[in-house]
């Protein structure tokens, strides 16, 4: 199916994620399962310093503002392929707006994981709090290029976001409300997903590209490095002894791409 998926209306989607959705009202979403065992929440941040901070689950840049500021986030990235053992592990590549400095994260993405040793690849969406969705009719393979866009819309008050596979021309889109969302930073974003028991093994994707990078803050649309070095954040993933688990590179000379290393799996 070509073009752009719409999955609900947005009183649907209000309806399902605020009350909860069954197992038997998933199946009746067209194309969107709810995966309730792995999720993308906010950044977990072990230090931060001027142009610098350390997280246990996420590894990027984000881009921070005043609370209101942040209205449009958009990047590209090329899926990694995961080398898998005999484990389940997951990783996670996505561009979102909150989550650094604030308790809702609007984002929308793709994962490489490791189920059972078997690589697993998909596209998901999540307006974190609420429950995430994997996106069934939209592909996505190892070495895809993938687009997205997070946008705030203030006549309407809502999220949309949107993924676009640029290799098999295919996209999605959607959108809600969102309680208490600040809209004070944008980030690019490799995350070792959470369970209710904690952070999850992160898989083996080796290296993440990530390109066309930038946001809209106060009106203005500029590439990462345009917002200079108090608002702006490379992120490196730790586990808990403080030793690196995906590792940020600079910014490319465009002020936009920049790549980010996996080194171990944690814990």
């Amino acid at each position: 199916m070509s073009g752009i998926l719409r999955a609900w209306s947005l009183a649907a989607l209000c309806l399902f994620t605020t009350a909860g959705i069954s197992a038997d009202a998933a199946e009746t979403l067209r194309g969107l399962t709810v995966r309730a065992a792995a999720r993308h929440r906010p950044v977990i941040i072990r230090h931060v310093r001027e142009g610098a901070a350390s997280s246990s689950n996420w590894s990027g840049y984000a881009v921070t503002g005043s609370k209101g500021s942040v209205r449009d986030v958009t990047g590209s990235w090329v899926v990694p392929s995961v080398t898998c053992d005999s484990g389940t592990e997951y990783s996670s590549f996505w561009v979102g707006i909150d989550g650094f400095n604030s308790s809702t994260v609007e984002q929308i993405g793709t994962d490489s994981d490791c189920h059972s040793g078997s690589p697993a690849y998909y596209a998901w969406f999540e307006f974190y709090p609420h429950p995430m969705f994997t996106i069934n009719n939209l592909p996505v393979q190892p070495g895809d290029l993938m687009s997205a866009n997070v946008h705030y819309d203030p006549s309407s008050r809502q999220f949309t976001v949107t993924i676009t596979n640029e290799t098999a021309h295919q996209s999605f889109s959607t959108s809600t409300r969102v309680n208490n969302a600040q809209r004070s930073s944008a980030e690019w974003v490799a995350e070792a997903p959470s369970s209710a028991g904690g952070i999850l093994p992160l898989a083996d994707f080796r290296t993440a590209s990530y390109s066309g990078d930038m946001t809209t803050v106060n009106g203005t649309t500029r590439v990462i490095g345009a917002f200079g070095t108090s608002n702006v954040y490379a992120i490196t993933m730790v586990d808990n002894n403080g030793n690196a688990k995906a590792v940020p590179s600079a910014l490319a000379s465009d002020n936009s791409s920049f790549s980010v290393q996996w080194v171990s799996a944690g814990p």
